[in-house]
């Protein structure tokens, strides 16, 4: 009886649910090796990006890079020293969540601020190089930024040394309010005084550079440079489009589109940038 019971009984089997499945036929890849290129659309291997420059194979698109990546890139190996990395935010409006944020950043960064200010070479030449990074809150402007900005141009001053400084900013940090916005005048006598002085300054305009930073020391260049397709303006799109109520370029706001209107002095691709500074500080060293 017990054999005849056995012939009709149902065996057990494992449940293997639909994404389970999925997770198995799924191809076992690191995460991070690939990346999207938000210009093209076409994914690259992050490694051979790298090498690269972090420039697009197909349509020579600009990634954003860190500021520490941004001095190994210009600035001639083992001759920079970084200045004023003390300088941090502190919280003035007592903004909820703000000191969380800086520290958030400055774990995953290790640089304390939203730009990184020193002294170095530049195809020999001696420099002042400040860059900032978009990484840290978006490259916003606090006042821990404006200070330090400040006091690099303040020290090419006395030094007598040109000053060299890539944007890269949402402007203004909001967490700061009224703080952030006096960095502006701040850093523009800077440099004005650095300017009567007989003294170069060059700005370097990478994507984004807007906000105050436009508005203020972003523009005050007496040579501007920019990277391919850089997003450079004051207020955005949208805003514009709808307060003046036209429709703008499909260029409006993009490096081409200002060298052309006389904004921009000249675009230069990331593989000539070093030589391109050296060769201006070259110029003005005579």
């Amino acid at each position: 009886m017990k054999e005849l019971k056995a012939l009709f009984k149902k065996n057990v089997y494992i449940e293997v649910k639909p994404e389970r499945i999925e997770q198995i036929n799924k191809p076992q890849i690191p995460d991070g090796m690939w990346v999207k290129c938000p210009n093209c659309g076409k994914i690259l291997y992050r490694g051979d990006l790298e090498n690269n420059l972090k420039i697009c194979f197909s349509c020579e698109g600009h990634f954003r890079i860190s500021a520490k990546e941004r001095i190994k890139q210009v600035v001639d190996e083992g001759t920079f020293k970084e200045l004023f990395s003390n300088i941090t935010s502190t919280n003035p409006l007592d903004f909820p969540g703000y000191e969380e944020k800086l520290h958030v950043s400055r774990q995953k960064l290790n640089i304390n601020e939203a730009v990184v200010t020193g002294e170095g070479k530049i195809e020999g030449y001696n420099t002042v190089i400040c860059v900032m990074d978009s990484n840290f809150m978006m490259g916003s402007m606090g006042s821990a930024v404006g200070e330090k900005l400040t006091r690099a141009i303040e020290y090419s001053t006395k030094k007598r040394l040109p000053i060299i400084i890539f944007t890269c900013s949402g402007g203004a940090r909001m967490h700061e309010g009224i703080f952030s916005l006096m960095q502006m005048a701040k850093t523009s006598s800077a440099l004005a005084y650095h300017n009567e002085q007989g003294l170069l300054y060059i700005t370097v305009l990478t994507d984004p550079t807007t906000g105050g930073v436009t508005a203020s020391f972003g523009m005050l260049g007496d040579i501007i440079l920019a990277e391919p397709k850089t997003l450079i303006g004051f207020a955005g799109r949208r805003v514009i489009q709808q307060t003046i109520g036209e429709e703008l370029p499909e260029d409006f706001q993009r490096a081409e589109f200002l060298l052309e209107k006389g904004f921009v002095d000249k675009i230069v691709h990331r593989k000539e940038m070093k030589k391109t500074l050296g060769k201006l500080l070259e110029l003005h060293s005579i």
